[in-house]
Parts: C-alpha cells; sequence; structure tokens
C-alpha cells in the first residue's frame, strides 16, 4: 500500500493485474516504452505454488527497480553498479548510513560489509563491537538494547508481529531490535514501523526516476532499436538461393520487438516467419504514417526487369545505410508462375526476401485458405441450382429453416436475405407462400455464372470444362472452367480490404451470377458469407519477414496484375506505415509495368485505402529498352542476341520511348519519379548515361544507376537518397478518373491516356455487360483492365509505344465484392498453362538435409 501510495503521489502509473495473468502482464509492461519501471510485490499470493524465481527473472532487466532478477543481482556481485539495479532495502540502508555519517561514495563502496555466521552465546560481543549495525533477522526484539555501542548507527530491518491487546487487531509491528532500550544507546536508529520501509520505498522511486533517465539517454524519438546484417559481397555473384541460405535469418519474433511490434500482436509461424494481428493497427491509429513509395517499371521483356529486387535493394539502402525506419510491402508469389516458367521470386541476388524457399512455396497458407474460399462458393452455386431444380418450394423451405429442438429459426445470414426481399418479418411460421418462394429461390441462371472454381497450378485444361457428368446430378451439366487462385475474386478482396468486418461485408456483396429476371445474386443470398470469413480469417493477417540486410518485410495478399489490380495489401500497407512513423518509409511493389500495376495501384488501392504515395521509383533495364527500340525476340531460357550483350547506344535511343512514356504516365498522377536503372554486367556507361539522360529530359525527378543485385543495400545507395529527396518535392496526387462516369468512358480514359490507344471497341457480349452492370447498380466502380504486360497495347508482339490501335473489350466482369470491374481485352486468359518444360523437372527436396534444391 505504501508503494502504490508512493507511487501516485510521484505520478507513476501503479497497476494491478490477477496472478494468474501475471507473466503475460510482465510482458506487456516489458514492451510498453511508457513504462520505465515496475516490482511484482513478493510474496505471491496464491492457492497454487508459483515459480518465484520464473516471475522475478521475467521482469526485463532495464525495468527491474526492485533489483531482484538474475541479471541483475549478477551485475551487482560483479561490481556493475552503473547498469544495474539494486535491490531497494540495501540501497535504502546505505542512504540512511549517507545521510547520517554524511559518507563520500568511496567510503561507502568500501562499507559494503558482510559478517561470518556466529553462535548465538557470542551475539552480543558482536553486535557490542559496531560501529554500524543492520539487522534483518527476521526475529521480534532479537538485539536487546545493552548490545549496542553507544553512538552506533543502527538499522532495523525487522518486520514482526506481536501479540497487543492494546490493538484493534490484537498484534503490533516490531523491529529486530528492542527499539526503546536500544534509541538510549544509538547515535542514529531506525523505527519499526516508518524507519527503513518508507526509505524502501523511496529508493523504488528513485531506481524508476534512474530507469526512465536512462532509457532517455538512449532513446532516439521514432528510431527504431534495429540490427542489420553485414553483407560478405563476392564475385561473381553466387546464385540466390546460394546466397539465402549463406545469412542466417534473425529470429522473426527478435525483428518483431525492434521494430516495436508487441508479443500479442504477433503469431509466430517458426523462426522465419509470423502473422501481424490487426490490433496493431488500432494501437497505432493515432500515430502518423512514414513516406509512402510505389515501385514499378517499364514495360517489361518475358524475363522480368526487377522490380522485387529494386524494392529489396531500396529498402536495404534506406534501413541498413542510411538508417531510417523502412518497411518493403510485396506480394506472395503465386504456386502457379513458381512450379511454371518463372520460377521462384523474391527479389535476387544481395537484394532478397530470406529465406527464399519459405517465401516462394506455402508460406502461412493464405493461398490455400483463398483456394478453400472460392471452391466453397462455387460448390454452393451449383448445389444451390440442383436442390432449386429438384425440390417444391415447400420441401427447400423445410431444409433451408429446419426443425431444431421443435423450433424453426431463421440465422442471421437469412435474416438479412429477407430483409433484402423486402419482408420484415422474424417468425419462420408467418411467411405467406408468395415470400416463402421468394426466399428459397434464387432462380440463377447458369448463362450467367461468373464465378470459377480455382487451383493455383498452370493448368490449361481446366480453361474449359464440363461439370455435372456423375448420374447422381440427374443430367444438370453445364460448361465451366478454372481460373487460377491468385484471379480470385477472395483474393482481390483481401488485398483492398482494411479489417474484419470490411471484409465480411465485401465477400457477402460478391455477385457469383444473376437470376432469370436479371437480378444479382450475391453470396451473401447463398448464405455463405459466414463460412467465407472463418475460412480467411488468420489469411487477412500480414506476413512478417525480413531482407537479408535485416530490414523487416512485409508479404500478404497476391491478386494477378494481368488480371487483377496486382498489388500486396492495404492493410500490410496500412501497419508498415505506422510502424516506420512519420519520418520513415515504405516501399511497396505493383506489378508488371506501369501501364498496369501502377495505375491500378492508384486508381484502385489507393482510392479505396485512402492513402497519397510520395513518390514513384520506376524500374528501367538497357536490355529491356533496346527490346523496345526494335531489338530482336526475348524469350526465357534462350541466350540473349548479341544486341543486348554489346553496346548500341541508338537501338537504346529509340526505345527510350517506352520509358517516357511510362514516366508520363506517373506523373499524370501528380507524383515525383526517379528512375531506377537496374544495371547489368553487359551495360556500358555510355548506355547508362543516355538512360538516365533521356529519363530526365522525359520529366523525371531524378534518375540513377543500381547495381543493389551485386551488392545489396549499398548498391542502391544514390537511389535511397534520391527517393529522400524526392519525398521532400511537392505532389499533387489525382485521380485518372471520376468513378461516377460511364463505364465506357473509364474505359476509354484508360485507353487512351495511359495505353495510347485511338480508342476502344467493345465486343457485343461486353457491351451487354456494361449495360447489365449499369442496371445493377455497379457502373460507379474503378476498372481494373485485365490485358498483356508485354507491351502497352493489346498485342504482346507490338513494343515501344504503339500508335494507331483501338482497343478489342471482348467481355466485362464485376468483381463486386473487391470492389471494381474488369475487361478482357484481347485474349488475356486468367488460367496460365505450362511451358515444354515447367520449372518443376528441376525442383527436388534433399532427404538427408531437407533442403529445397531447383526453385531458384
Amino acid at each position: 500500500v505504501m508503494k502504490l501510495k508512493a507511487a501516485a503521489e510521484v505520478i507513476l502509473r501503479p497497476l494491478a493485474y490477477f496472478f494468474s495473468w501475471v507473466l503475460k502482464c510482465i510482458t506487456a509492461l516489458n514492451e510498453n516504452p511508457a513504462v520505465h519501471g515496475f516490482i511484482v510485490q513478493l510474496p505471491l499470493d496464491s492457492n497454487k505454488p508459483i515459480n518465484t524465481e520464473k516471475i522475478t527473472n521475467a521482469v526485463a532487466p532495464e525495468k527491474d527497480v526492485d533489483g531482484l532478477s538474475s541479471i541483475n543481482a549478477g551485475k551487482l556481485s560483479r561490481g556493475d553498479l552503473g547498469d544495474c539495479f539494486i535491490p531497494c532495502t540495501p540501497k535504502g540502508c546505505m542512504e540512511l548510513i549517507r545521510s547520517a555519517l554524511c559518507l563520500s561514495p568511496l567510503m561507502r563502496k568500501k562499507i559494503m560489509f558482510s559478517r561470518p555466521y556466529i553462535t548465538t552465546s557470542a551475539l552480543a560481543e558482536e553486535v557490542s563491537k559496531a560501529d554500524i549495525l543492520v539487522v534483518a533477522a527476521g526475529k521480534a526484539e532479537m538485539v536487546k538494547g545493552e548490545w549496542i555501542k553507544p553512538g552506533a548507527v543502527v538499522i532495523d530491518c525487522g518486520i514482526n508481529y506481536i501479540p497487543d491487546s492494546t490493538k484493534a487487531s490484537g498484534k503490533r509491528v516490531v523491529g529486530d531490535v528492542v527499539y526503546s532500550t536500544a534509541k538510549e544507546r544509538a547515535g542514529y536508529i531506525t523505527p519499526v514501523p516508518g524507519g527503513v520501509g518508507p526509505m524502501t520505498v523511496a529508493m523504488l522511486m528513485q531506481s524508476t526516476v534512474e530507469s526512465a533517465q536512462r532509457f532517455l539517454e538512449k532513446f532516439q524519438p521514432g528510431k527504431w532499436s534495429i540490427q542489420y546484417n553485414q553483407l560478405t559481397l563476392k564475385t561473381p555473384v553466387p546464385s540466390d538461393i546460394e546466397i539465402s541460405r549463406s545469412y542466417m535469418p534473425k529470429p522473426i519474433g527478435q525483428l518483431a520487438k525492434e521494430i516495436g511490434l508487441i508479443s500479442e500482436e504477433v503469431e509466430l509461424y517458426g523462426q522465419t516467419k509470423a502473422k501481424v494481428l490487426l490490433s496493431a493497427l488500432k494501437r497505432l491509429k493515432d500515430k502518423p504514417d512514414g513516406k509512402y513509395v510505389v515501385v514499378t517499371g517499364i514495360t517489361p521483356t518475358p524475363l522480368g526487369e526487377g522490380k522485387s529486387t529494386t524494392t529489396m535493394g531500396l529498402a536495404q539502402a534506406l534501413g541498413a545505410h542510411l538508417h531510417q525506419n523502412v518497411f518493403a510491402c510485396v506480394r506472395q508469389p503465386s504456386q502457379g508462375p513458381t512450379f511454371g516458367i518463372k520460377g521462384g521470386a523474391a527479389g535476387g541476388g544481395y537484394s532478397q526476401v530470406i529465406p527464399m524457399e519459405e517465401f516462394n512455396l506455402h508460406l502461412t497458407g493464405d493461398i490455400h485458405a483463398i483456394t478453400a474460399a472460392s471452391n466453397l462458393v462455387a460448390a454452393a452455386i451449383d448445389a444451390r441450382i440442383f436442390h432449386e431444380l429438384t425440390q417444391t418450394d415447400q420441401a427447400l423451405y423445410t431444409r433451408l429453416v429446419p426443425l431444431i429442438n421443435g423450433i424453426r429459426q431463421f440465422s442471421d445470414i437469412q435474416i438479412r436475405r429477407l430483409q433484402k426481399l423486402g419482408i420484415r418479418k422474424m417468425e419462420p411460421t408467418t411467411l405467406t407462400e408468395e415470400e416463402m418462394h421468394k426466399f428459397v429461390r434464387l432462380d440463377i441462371d447458369p448463362t450467367t455464372i461468373t464465378w470459377q472454381r480455382v487451383l493455383d497450378t498452370n493448368d490449361r485444361f481446366l480453361r474449359s470444362i464440363t461439370i455435372g457428368q456423375s448420374p447422381t446430378e440427374k443430367g444438370f451439366s453445364r460448361t465451366a472452367q478454372f481460373d487460377i487462385t491468385v484471379a480470385s475474386e477472395i483474393m482481390a478482396v483481401l488485398a483492398l480490404t482494411d479489417g474484419l468486418e470490411d471484409m465480411r461485408r465485401r465477400l457477402g456483396r460478391m455477385v457469383v451470377a444473376s437470376s432469370k429476371t436479371g437480378e444479382p445474386v450475391t453470396t451473401d443470398d447463398l448464405g455463405v458469407t459466414g463460412a467465407l470469413t472463418v475460412l480467411m480469417k488468420d489469411a487477412i493477417k500480414p506476413n512478417l519477414m525480413q531482407t537479408l540486410e535485416g530490414t523487416p518485410v512485409f508479404v500478404h495478399a497476391g491478386p494477378f496484375a494481368n488480371i487483377a489490380h496486382g498489388n500486396s495489401s492495404v492493410l500490410a500497407d496500412k501497419i508498415a506505415l505506422k510502424l516506420v512513423g512519420q519520418e520513415g518509409f515504405v516501399v511497396t511493389e505493383a506489378g508488371f509495368g506501369a501501364d498496369i500495376g501502377m495505375e491500378k495501384f492508384f486508381n484502385i488501392k489507393c482510392r479505396y485505402s485512402g492513402l497519397q504515395p510520395h513518390v514513384v521509383v520506376l524500374v528501367a533495364t538497357v536490355r529491356a529498352l533496346k527490346m523496345h527500340g526494335g531489338g530482336p525476340t526475348v524469350s526465357a531460357g534462350v541466350p540473349l542476341p548479341k544486341e543486348y550483350t554489346e553496346e548500341n547506344l541508338q537501338l537504346l535511343a529509340n526505345g527510350c520511348s517506352n520509358l517516357s512514356k511510362q514516366i508520363q504516365n506517373a506523373r499524370i498522377f501528380g507524383i515525383p519519379v526517379v528512375v531506377a536503372v537496374n544495371v547489368f554486367k553487359t551495360d556500358t556507361e555510355a548506355e547508362l548515361d543516355l538512360v538516365a539522360q533521356m529519363a530526365k529530359e522525359a520529366g523525371a525527378f531524378n534518375a540513377v544507376k543500381c547495381t543493389h543485385w551485386a551488392e545489396g543495400g549499398k548498391g542502391a545507395l544514390a537511389l535511397a537518397q534520391a527517393v529522400q529527396r524526392a519525398s521532400q518535392a511537392p505532389s499533387h496526387f489525382k485521380f485518372l478518373y471520376n468513378v461516377e462516369l460511364p463505364v465506357m468512358d473509364k474505359i476509354r480514359i484508360i485507353a487512351q491516356q495511359i495505353y495510347g490507344a485511338d480508342d476502344i471497341e467493345l465486343f457485343p457480349e461486353a457491351e451487354q455487360k456494361i449495360i447489365l452492370y449499369t442496371k445493377q447498380g455497379f457502373g460507379n466502380l474503378p476498372i481494373c483492365m485485365a490485358k498483356t504486360h508485354l507491351s502497352l497495347s493489346h498485342d504482346p508482339e507490338r513494343k515501344g509505344v504503339p500508335k494507331g490501335f483501338v482497343l478489342p473489350i471482348r467481355d466485362v466482369r464485376a468483381s463486386v465484392g473487391a470492389g471494381f470491374l474488369y475487361p478482357l481485352i484481347g485474349t488475356m486468359s486468367t488460367m496460365p498453362g505450362l511451358p515444354t518444360r515447367p520449372c518443376f523437372y528441376d525442383i527436388d527436396l534433399d532427404p538427408v538435409t531437407e533442403e529445397v534444391n531447383g526453385l531458384f
């Protein structure tokens, strides 16, 4: 009680907890930067045995103001008095001695004494010799007054209870010394109660203030206390997997602590990856956001131009070399390309996410959860059609609202359907036949079903299938198809949601088909929304990993950039922006070229997140620009023609038209552009200088050469410094179009202003879909163009900046839950196929080491 009162007087924050939660509470206090010292009051009061040592050692040494942990005791025994906390009782005793005798610090150290064990018979004689007597025997009034040397300093640490009929409690407190007689002989003596006790409490307060002072000496406002890995660079650069395996990642729990996450916000998945709970965003909601940087690129070759590598290199440069708080945010790779033609993707060289195997394979199972949820919806659609075709209204109603313990009740999702139908009844027995009919009949038109089954594998033979051929389906078969999982609307929902409640709403409003009267049928109508939310409850939490140099990375969501918006999750970006703080940076990557991923980042992701970017980093390579200038075809697995390995300034200058166009595309949105020229060993200085010059002439804020693949963060240092400067430059962010415009106008704006098309051409099916979606109330959604990434046009063979083309729109689909319409351009497929020689030919597991070989 005295300690609590004293703490209140000096405006500390006393906290009381149930002992059953004591370890959890100690952890929370350890991690709370606003708490500089706390104690565990001993003895622990419990009807069950409690390991006191475990409890006291759980207190962080730097906050252990009672000095009871083994670490502080060890430091004290070594004499590290400036780096530990002395237990408050002996500290209080020393302070009493100092104040009584005015001892110097040197003398105080010399007076730290102990006596060997002596017999009771010799005790009086020993006591009578002491100039300073400290008694802590734990026996009431054991030391008699006549034993005291005249003028001695007596410090009585005892707390004992003896009977006293004059007290209401029937007892009173006495020390280990007979105070009434000892005070007559001693020069100084502490009374009991009122002596050592208050001094101990005062020392506790002093230690707490000392702890706060130590914290402030080390504290840098807004700066993480983070350890970075030192890279040992090798020439020639080893393979990506060899580099990855040569560095031991920090324990992911340590990284989480370094960046300001607390234990209860982190779910560990082994030592190298973890999920971060959304409660972190709630805790940090009032903290200002950091700077927001999006990495995009020119129109790439089939080999890719290094956006992921640049993202990692830039993050490493900002963090490990410029000592800024920085987060990288990227998508989770799809198993389809990983086992198909592309192979693993985690950056590369000395700028990558580690461990690569974990990043590229199952990670924490998010894509599997999306596969399960998507296929549940597909199963629900066909099952509902089947049951409606084979049952009467009454039979359907009896099964949809079954008797349970003799009572029929609507579930919550069924009540929502009734409200949607305008039926305000809660009692199942009160529905009329007409209301019952409306309730049980979704009346799905099979020809309007837009929801497909999904699989995270490239399987061309699932692009068109016939389902329902078993005799048990009674002839109700139809043509359907599979999409790749990352093209699923649920993946897009995951990437665009801002929380569990929002995700549940989005999942519920996904439109899967239309009824025969043209009304949209949703997952809520199917009754499956709650189940989808349950399947996705863990997938919504961003995954925490790290770069080679130890900077944090969020890996979350993986929507295809050709088909969906091609960006990692809004939630990952939002949490990261809070964690880095106002002066920090979040580097997020947009898929494919600026005409696809970046345009969708601005017009879709930023529209829903409310976030405004500060800088666009546009990645370019000499190799790709030569291709755009008229160079030969570039194919994966085939050696590059000599045009790409020898200096050719004219070819390069011609190809810079694509770079200029993509700079223009970024500047349309009012954001400064920094061009990162990703250097290959065959590039010449003249070629690199030409690219930088032409980039600046096209309006880039800056253009810098980057060697992060070979040098890690050091090789992206100039890029990081350019990004820092650009983040301070004026920006005037704006969307490309107003969502209230007609669907056709929005498509035309993107086609003409971003792709450079003369106009658009709507196929009859696309035109009918636009009419239908507008009628259904979806005409004001943003547009997510599904087109090839290999050209600004719809034709992947047209390089550079194509002119004089009309963009063909063969179909339009609605992702109402995610919140966009996606026109299908040209022959864009939603299910990739495997090449003649897929990557899986090289992939195997070493049964001895359990290492994955051949993935990279």
